[in-house]
């Protein structure tokens, strides 16, 4: 199911946010530091002797040039003064490549955030208008996002939440579409083609196939610290073991990012560097929670969503039918033949029909 990207009347409010403890402000090249140690040593023999600066070429200026000696002291305190900034930069353990992946981190990075709660009204209006049997779902993010605005949150964030109904009935569209309203990136990883761990927290540099995690990347990439990640059907989620036993399950890579605090000081295994994660916003999806690892179970609120009635579906024809430019006659067919089925269909089958009357009224006529 496609996302439609409209555009959002609501003004969004973002200010950086640090989440990373790096510094890039300092500099840390030998030689640079040592040039600057020459001209502060300079200088400070010329105004000693009451000289004019700007006279750089007179005898008594270049008299005051350090010496040999100098030169060999200002290089060995050059180098340990490097050394010491690149430790307390953070960056030390990392490669020329890595840095420059995180040197946009440097100023923090954007977050989102609503102006007013009115604002999160005409949000949940929106969803519940589009989708009006995610009822429940939108009406938990509907009071998280009065609460953020209320209390003054820097960065909107939405609780984790396990949306769990049967398959093809909007679930992760539902929660995609509320990043949209929101304004935050979004990404959706699909345990069914990513089972291991690695898709979320990333793996350790040294490997053939070392990337980031999925939320990480996304953050890199957008430079806004409280995306939305959607895990969809994370049911059938198991236990990815190495060849030593090793767990790479995607659940217990999950467990850490859920908690607020283990999410505040996050390590990533990729760059080595702690991350502030506890603005991302988890939405995780499920056919069957009896199926979910139950320390997932335990920290997401739990949304049961209903099977789709005659009249859910007829609602999202129309919507759907209309925006796709539909004449109201196969709309009118449309309704009354889902009205009338016997047959338990999803969105998915909707869409299907709905591209089929498409091509059909679109086709060229025969003469």
């Amino acid at each position: 199911m496609s996302i439609k990207r409209r555009s959002s009347a609501h003004r969004r409010d973002q200010v950086p946010l640090r989440i990373v403890a790096l510094r890039f402000d300092l500099e840390t090249s030998p030689q640079k530091i040592e040039q600057q140690l020459i001209a502060f040593l300079r200088e400070l023999r010329w105004k000693a002797r009451g000289l004019d600066p700007a006279d750089r070429w007179s005898e008594e200026l270049l008299a005051c040039s350090p010496s040999r000696h100098d030169g060999e002291k200002i290089c060995r305190r050059a180098k340990a003064l490097a050394d010491r900034r690149m430790r307390a930069s953070g960056l030390r353990h990392l490669d020329k490549d890595a840095r420059e992946k995180l040197r946009g981190l440097n100023d923090g990075v954007r977050v989102v955030r609503l102006p007013s709660e009115h604002c999160a009204d005409e949000i949940a209006a929106t969803l519940h208008d589009e989708m009006p049997w995610m009822a429940q779902a939108t009406t938990l993010a509907w009071h998280a996002m009065r609460e953020s605005v209320r209390n003054g949150a820097p960065a909107l964030h939405l609780p984790a939440m396990l949306l769990d109904g049967p398959p093809g009935i909007g679930k992760s569209y539902w929660a995609r579409r509320l990043a949209e309203l929101i304004g935050a990136p979004s990404e959706l990883v699909d345990v069914a083609n990513e089972p291991a761990g690695f898709a979320v927290v990333g793996s350790q540099r040294g490997w053939a196939t070392a990337q980031p995690g999925r939320p990480v990347e996304l953050i890199l990439c957008e430079h806004v610290g409280n995306p939305v990640m959607v895990i969809d059907e994370i049911d059938k989620v198991g236990d990815v073991r190495s060849n030593k036993g090793m767990s790479f399950a995607l659940s217990n890579a999950l467990l850490p990012l859920l908690e607020p605090l283990s999410a505040q000081a996050w390590s990533c295994p990729y760059f080595r560097v702690t991350f502030d994660m506890r603005w991302i916003s988890w939405i995780l999806t499920s056919n069957n929670r009896r199926n979910v690892p139950a320390p997932l179970l335990s920290r997401c609120r739990v949304v049961d969503v209903p099977p789709l009635s005659g009249a859910d579906l007829v609602h999202f024809a129309r919507r759907e039918g209309t925006a796709r430019g539909l004449s109201e006659d196969a709309i009118v067919t449309l309704a009354e033949m889902l009205e009338g089925s016997s047959n338990r269909l999803d969105l998915r089958a909707v869409i299907k029909l709905i591209d089929g009357l498409c091509a059909h009224e679109n086709s060229p006529r025969a003469h």
